[in-house]
């Protein structure tokens, strides 16, 4: 083989990565090559998790989660027939923090024309702005005074110049700029144990990306794009909503499918794995009499526990006037009958902002265009996550090095 031949293999072995979603009950590893610009699925690896392994969406053992992550992408690479060295990893718990952060700026000189450095100079104060109030949030939640946070993932969603929104704000002329940046943040606690998986599997670590935010930029969104998206996992439920075709902001409550699994368990009187398998049979209308009974009677409570927590948690969406009243589920957990049943039925809290009863449907991997299945073995709500954080690097593979700074990388947006 020629140097020329050996450079076309190099290259086109670039433009192939994983997206690893470590979720509470399974670790799902997709191979995937980017080719004008979407993704083409050509392996798919799963693992279940010991119980011990993820708490509330957060990695406990380290070393058990690499070992589930290697027998995932053993048999990943097995179907694809290859195994790329890039990887997406996504993250997600009570903790990791999205918001937009909206700041306004009054230019000394409207008649100049809006220049790089004038943007990095109004991304900056947003960033400081949006840091602090991360900062005091979790601090407040957790009880402790210091809590090191990082940068996960930033967009810009939104330009305004004197009122009047464009997509690139270079070269215009105004008196006043606002711009609102959608930010997540997550301890460092949190990411050095996802950064210790890559390591450790040799992994060249691309992006860690928060699942909500990957979810919510999973479809194609106009400007009159309005959604909820609600992701069922194991051990969290994700919130993220999308107002007038920006992302608003990003939530998360510590109730998933694993509490339904337990109840059942405990009603049941049989092993966690065992009532897991109930539970997806119970999902599928495969059983009936008594168990069934038995089953239904004890998720129902939970259920309302659940929508509880949906409710509270869209309450504290503050910066947006009117929810949406289009709801997306996806996520393992979303397939138990009674989620979309108590949504459908409910008699939602007169304080949230809805202007008409809301419309549930499912978030599907049909319903992300950028992605391909080649593999056609993705068709369930819970195989959507690991889809997303495919779709969401698509712009990162095949790059020789990541922009380091996010600064940099909002900037570019912008410009772009």
């Amino acid at each position: 083989m020629g140097i020329l031949d050996f450079l076309k293999v190099k290259n086109d072995y670039d433009n192939y990565a994983i997206s690893l979603d470590i979720g509470t009950e399974f670790v799902k590893a997709l191979i995937f090559k980017v080719e004008d610009k979407k993704a083409k699925i050509l392996g798919v690896g799963r693992q279940r998790q010991r119980l011990a392994d993820i708490q509330g969406g957060v990695v406990s053992d380290i070393y058990g989660v690499i070992s589930n992550c290697e027998t995932a992408l053993d048999q990943a690479a097995t179907q694809s027939k290859i195994l790329p060295d890039q990887v997406v990893i996504g993250i997600a718990g009570e903790l990791v923090k999205g918001m937009t952060t909206t700041v306004r700026y009054v230019r000394p000189d409207g008649n100049a024309r809006i220049t790089v450095e004038e943007l990095k100079e109004i991304v900056a104060k947003v960033q400081k702005k949006a840091f602090e109030q991360t900062r005091k949030i979790l601090a407040w939640e957790t009880g402790h005074r210091e809590i090191d946070v990082r940068l996960v993932n930033a967009a810009v969603e939104d330009v305004k110049i004197d009122g009047y929104r464009v997509t690139n704000p270079l070269g215009f002329q105004g008196k006043e700029i606002e711009i609102g940046v959608f930010n997540v943040f997550a301890p460092v606690v949190h990411l050095g144990a996802l950064q210790t998986i890559a390591e450790s599997l040799d992994l060249d670590l691309l992006s860690i990306v928060a699942e909500p935010f990957a979810v919510a930029r999973s479809i194609d969104r106009s400007t009159d794009f309005s959604a909820i998206f609600i992701d069922v996992g194991g051990g969290t439920t994700d919130i993220a909503v999308v107002s007038k075709g920006g992302l608003a902001g990003t939530k998360m409550f510590a109730i998933g499918g694993r509490t339904f699994t337990k109840r059942i368990a405990g009603v049941l009187n049989e092993p966690f794995l065992e009532a897991e398998q109930d539970k997806l049979n119970y999902s599928q209308s495969k059983l009936s009499g008594e168990k069934k009974e038995l089953i239904q009677r004890a998720v129902e409570s939970d259920t309302e526990v659940w929508f509880s927590g949906v409710e509270l948690t869209l309450s504290e969406f503050k910066n947006i006037e009117l929810l949406p009243s289009r709801v997306y589920l996806c996520g393992g957990g979303s397939n138990l009958l009674e989620i979309k049943k108590i949504m459908e039925n409910a008699k939602w809290n007169k304080k949230l902002p809805f202007a008409k009863r809301p419309i549930i449907g499912f978030l599907e991997p049909k319903n992300l265009a950028a992605v391909e299945d080649g593999t056609k073995e993705l068709k369930d709500a819970s195989d959507v996550t690991p889809m997303a954080l495919a779709n969401l690097a698509i712009d990162l593979v095949g790059e020789e090095k990541v922009v380091d700074g996010m600064l940099n990388k909002m900037i570019t947006t912008i410009k772009n």
